[in-house]
């Protein structure tokens, strides 16, 4: 069976399955194994020791689930909490600063929790009451906490970044660093966006409705200090990476330990608190360790099959230049987010997209940084991205889809110039790497 057909019969098999509720993982892998038993035979499950073997062998997808579970000590300890009410009491003056407040304790959050939709989850269940009983806007309550949510994948520690390095042997660590400057003009232009709003339209953002105005010095110390805190964790686990100190999956023991001490600190300490997290962290990684390995066996049917080589040939005939195939690989994820999850768009194109991208003379992490922004934005788009019904489901009962579409829309776009911006000036993702890790 030609190349090409083969691999329109195993997406339509698999689309097939997903609409038919089919689990992630038993699709992928499971169409893969029988499309492939019936090209090639008993040969196919050559593939089955070595996927296995590169799954539960590897060392950096051991940091998933030690993020994770930080994730869930923290959140479950109070550090949401902690984070929003300093930043409040530190930028309350501002326009919109409720709303700025939200964009960088959901970013937080998100990368704490490291999963897109747990992420949206958690930090709407944080921050949408406090907005609304503030008399904040609707559409930018709901608008800042998918935008700060989402962000959450392009901050380190990333479980989407992790599995990118894993699947392309390529530097968790120079990841985590590219990162750091397309988040940073991300949540500049988020601010930047929500200042202006407000200012044009104050009624957006009532300012003097928080609990913060009437704290006394102590209350508003203990806050800060609370808020402080756990920021300081949050760097601690980064820098441990950047300095050298600890690898990626090191520095997410050290996070549970700091989690840990946080909880004693902020005397929200219970043994119960092990176990929720535990559970929850439990349910998360077993969903990823299937989703992972039939992704896998996914991808190394696809390597057999020589799909690089079909997609290389494709990308010759069109005539595109370098660049125009990096935008047609954008374009590609861009509409698998409508339908599938993050996990699953990177272990199925990492391994197809990136040797391609290596051979056209582009730096691969550049290239992950760019698949992690478009996977942001692809999940959170009208009118499919998968993460817009996260959204819903956490929203009041009178708020509408025509409601999260008008919502998400303004952080949509600022979140493309952000990606189109990377794609055109590599050198703005790669400076900062380079320069730190050579």
């Amino acid at each position: 069976m030609e190349i090409e057909l083969l691999t329109g019969v195993l997406l339509l098999c698999i689309l097939i399955s997903f609409a038919m509720g089919t689990p992630v993982g038993l699709a992928l892998g499971g169409i893969a194994m029988a499309v492939g038993y019936a090209t090639w035979g008993e040969g196919i499950f050559s593939i089955l020791p070595s996927s296995f073997e590169s799954i539960l062998f590897s060392f950096i997808l051991l940091a998933i689930p030690l993020y994770i579970y930080m994730g869930q000590l923290l959140t479950r300890s109070g550090i949401g909490d902690a984070m929003f009410n300093a930043s409040q009491i530190i930028i309350g003056r501002v326009p919109g600063s409720l709303a700025i407040s939200v964009v960088g304790v959901c970013s937080m959050i998100g990368a704490m929790v490291g999963i897109i939709g747990a992420g949206i989850m958690t930090s709407g269940s944080i921050a949408l009451k406090p907005m609304l009983e503030r008399g904040y806007d609707r559409r930018l309550a709901l608008g800042v906490i998918m935008a700060g949510g989402g962000l959450g994948i392009l901050i380190p520690p990333s479980v989407p970044m992790i599995m990118f390095a894993a699947s392309t042997q390529n530097s968790v660590g120079k990841m985590f660093i590219a990162a750091l400057v397309p988040a940073t003009i991300t949540i500049f232009m988020l601010v930047a966006y929500i200042i202006t709003s407000c200012k044009i339209n104050p009624e957006k953002a009532p300012m003097g409705t928080g609990k913060e105005t009437t704290m006394s010095p102590q209350e508003k110390f203990r806050t800060l200090r609370d808020g402080l805190m756990s920021v300081l964790l949050i760097v601690l686990v980064l820098g441990s990476i950047i300095s050298g100190i600890a690898t990626p999956t090191e520095s997410g023991a050290i996070g549970i330990v700091g989690a840990v001490l946080l909880a004693f600190f902020f005397k929200r300490f219970r043994w119960g608190l092990f176990k929720s997290a535990g559970l929850e962290t439990a349910m998360l990684v077993s969903v990823a360790m299937w989703i992972i390995l039939g992704a896998t066996l996914f991808s190394n049917f696809h390597l057999m099959m020589g799909i690089q080589d079909m997609i290389a040939g494709f990308t010759e005939d069109l005539g595109l230049p370098p660049l125009g195939v990096v935008i047609m690989m954008q374009l590609i994820m861009l509409l698998l987010g409508f339908i599938i999850d993050e996990f699953i768009i990177v272990l199925m194109c990492a391994p197809l997209f990136t040797p391609i991208v290596v051979d056209l003379g582009f730096d691969p992490i550049w290239f992950g940084i760019l698949m992690i922004l478009n996977i942001e934005i692809a999940v959170q788009t009208p009118p499919y991205g998968f993460a817009l019904f996260y959204l819903k489901g956490i929203a009041p009962p009178d708020v509408t889809m025509l409601d999260i579409y008008k919502s998400v829309t303004p952080f949509i776009l600022i979140k493309l110039s952000v990606l189109i911006f990377c794609l055109l000036f590599p050198d703005a993702v790669m400076w900062l790497p380079n320069k730190i890790m050579g």
